[in-house]
């Protein structure tokens, strides 16, 4: 486990196909060895940094649990309540916390935050979410439908809603493990070109398929995986009404719209969920809904992850 060492996860679009197989490998070994009872402490006196700017649930849940289950500690740090707060270049935090920690995993409003802070740390910066990419979630959504098929190339996931950094870390994951993509998003709220053109240039070499679209129902034809995310996300509130008159109601995912995947296709969401606008309530609450294994997959993925960097 020497490979990934000392490096910063940014974005999935860094790592190779075998690299992120060498993470979702781990991340099925780890959840195994918690399971059966195990003891896998491969991070005895490590300690990880959360700088967080924005709140959070699962993801700080699932990196702190991470990081005891492996031996080690961390540190929640709001930031807030940190010399950033009132001024302090990033780059300058960034070297101070490199001499003390082991690790830092960040959840800012603006992906240039991280990317400063790589540019500065000598220790692995984590992206655990920013507004351009999310890639912990991703890592976590590929061993989610993995584990349920035992494969991932030939899948097909489709995605339906606003392009996103959940979106966008998800295209660059299925492009480079051989899952077909589709996109349905209305227009002015498609994904990022860059992604688009990143993922189109992965899927010519894994042999997948890439189509953005604005049609939910030609997007899910045939797909074993529909997902969906917040029409609105945090940082957007004074676009809510807005963005609600432009995604509803054709962008609801719903029971209608499952007539159009796959007989075995399951429903898939990052959480939080707004029950009744990206998704109606009978479909995230019922037999085909796989939320809460995504949810818990966070915790497996994340200590694989910090396992090959730290």
């Amino acid at each position: 486990m020497t490979g990934l060492r000392g490096r910063h996860f940014l974005t999935l679009q860094d790592f190779s196909a075998d690299e992120l197989w060498e993470m979702l490998r781990l991340s099925r070994d780890l959840k195994d060895k918690l399971r059966r009872g195990v003891p896998h402490e491969l991070l005895p006196g490590k300690i990880l940094a959360l700088m967080f700017q924005k709140p959070s649930t699962r993801t700080r849940v699932s990196f702190e649990v991470a990081m005891r289950h492996l031996g080690g500690s961390s540190l929640y740090l709001e930031w807030g309540q940190l010399q950033l707060g009132r001024g302090e270049p990033v780059s300058d935090t960034a070297k101070v916390l490199s001499r003390y920690v082991d690790g830092v995993a960040a959840r800012v409003y603006g992906h240039e935050i991280l990317e400063e802070m790589a540019r500065h740390a000598t220790i692995p910066v984590i992206n655990a979410l920013s507004d351009f990419l999310h890639p912990c979630q991703g890592l976590a959504d590929l061993f989610t439908v993995w584990e349920r098929w035992g494969r991932l190339e030939g899948l097909k996931v489709a995605y339906v809603g606003d392009g996103n950094n959940v979106c966008h870390s998800l295209m660059i994951g299925c492009s480079k493990l051989g899952v077909d993509i589709s996109v349905a998003s209305p227009e002015g709220y498609k994904p990022d070109k860059r992604v688009v053109d990143w993922a189109r240039e992965n899927a010519k070499e894994s042999g997948s398929k890439v189509e953005i679209l604005t049609d939910p129902v030609e997007a899910v034809k045939d797909a074993n995986v529909i997902y969906t995310d917040v029409f609105v996300s945090m940082g957007m509130e004074r676009e809510r009404e807005e963005r609600l008159r432009v995604f509803l109601p054709k962008y609801q995912v719903t029971l209608d719209l499952f007539r159009y995947a796959a007989e075995d296709a399951v429903f898939m969401h990052c959480l939080p969920a707004h029950r009744g606008e990206e998704v109606a309530p009978e479909v995230i609450d019922g037999e085909r809904s796989i939320v809460f294994d995504q949810a818990e997959n966070r915790l497996h993925t994340e200590k694989a992850l910090l396992a090959l960097l730290l």
